[in-house]
């Protein structure tokens, strides 16, 4: 699984003129599930997630979570993460197929919600209209392959 992860002001993602996810001050998560990836690979970036230290503490080091900041995320999916750009024109085959993708996003999801985050999310498949304020700018690449 590959996410990129952006501290934020806040954010919100959009389908057909209708805002289906906003969040405040929190994380904004770019999501790509890859082949091979299964449960255990989506609860345990989702904990990583939860757990990484990149909001600024009294003296201004990035030393909370956005668990300890008690912020929100937004999870898109975004299987574009793995798009193989050896040529001009970007393939995507080691993207997982779109009813296993979807399942392990929902399941990153839950899990950031069974850890007491307030999740929002997009519309899997959809095409959607994201805004970002980011703060900082903080952007973080997370790779479970590496």
């Amino acid at each position: 699984m590959r996410a990129v992860v952006q501290r934020v002001f806040a954010a919100a993602v959009t389908v057909e003129g209708e805002t289906v996810g906003r969040i405040g001050p929190g994380l904004a998560v770019f999501l790509g599930v890859g082949r091979g990836d299964g449960e255990s690979t989506a609860r345990r970036l989702a904990e990583k997630v939860a757990r990484l230290r990149i909001f600024p503490d009294a003296a201004d080091k990035m030393n909370r979570s956005v668990q300890d900041s008690r912020g929100s995320v937004l999870v898109v999916s975004q299987f574009t993460l793995y798009g193989d750009c050896q040529g001009n024109r970007p393939g995507f085959g080691r993207a997982a197929p779109p009813g296993v993708a979807d399942e392990l996003y929902r399941c990153f999801g839950q899990t950031l919600r069974d850890m007491g985050i307030e999740v929002a999310t997009g519309v899997f498949g959809a095409r959607m209209r994201v805004d970002v304020a980011n703060d900082g700018p903080v952007t973080i690449i997370l790779d479970t392959e590496r």
